[in-house]
């Protein structure tokens, strides 16, 4: 079984929900396996996680990775950042090099940083020696979408109050990410 670890932040349940889609995305590709998973926050009013909180061993027994978060300033949120900064024996072992990594995020604002919080996400993954996969335009959401996606990765605009649906074309593009990532995973595993 390929296996797939959707590894999120979520502070509002927004990002959750497109984790969820991912993996959704992912579990739509024979032998594939989405291993849901968030980590442990100290931001206040964050909602207390429903999901399994990752541990290394998950880096370490997955064969890809989707990596999510809200957007805060450009960056993605300080308890995902926590959790990747203490991998640090991850990349001096080369644990991860080789694996297909993927990106995404959520913000409260149309122009909130979506696209530099996947940038500035992909920076460890790339560290990591993580080959990094994106969405093409052959998805067609990314041509028509008015509020999340980009070629860096799937995004959802969330409004000011954290109250606005995934649209249709973002969870297109959720779903395509998910997909693309586990034939990705599946192809190099059996290589």
């Amino acid at each position: 079984m390929t296996k797939v670890l959707v590894l999120y932040f979520s502070k509002r349940g927004n990002t959750q929900k497109m984790a969820r889609l991912m993996a959704r995305g992912v579990e739509s590709i024979d032998g594939c396996e989405a291993m849901l998973r968030t980590v442990e926050s100290d931001l206040p009013d964050a909602e207390k996680p429903n999901d399994v909180v990752v541990c290394e061993q998950d880096m370490i027994d997955c064969d890809a990775i989707l990596l999510g978060s809200p957007s805060y300033f450009g960056n993605m949120a300080s308890p995902l950042k926590r959790f990747i900064d203490s991998t640090g024996n991850l990349w001096f072992s080369g644990a991860m090099e080789g694996k297909p990594a993927g990106v995404f995020a959520t913000a409260s604002s149309l122009h909130g940083g979506q696209e530099t919080t996947l940038i500035n996400m992909m920076i460890p993954l790339l560290h990591f020696g993580m080959v990094i996969v994106g969405l093409p335009y052959s998805e067609k959401s990314l041509l028509y979408t008015q509020s999340g996606g980009s070629p860096y990765g799937a995004t959802h605009w969330a409004e000011m109050e954290s109250n606005r649906s995934i649209d249709h074309n973002e969870k297109q593009l959720c779903l395509a990410q998910g997909k693309r990532i586990a034939e990705f995973a599946k192809k190099l595993r059996t290589t």
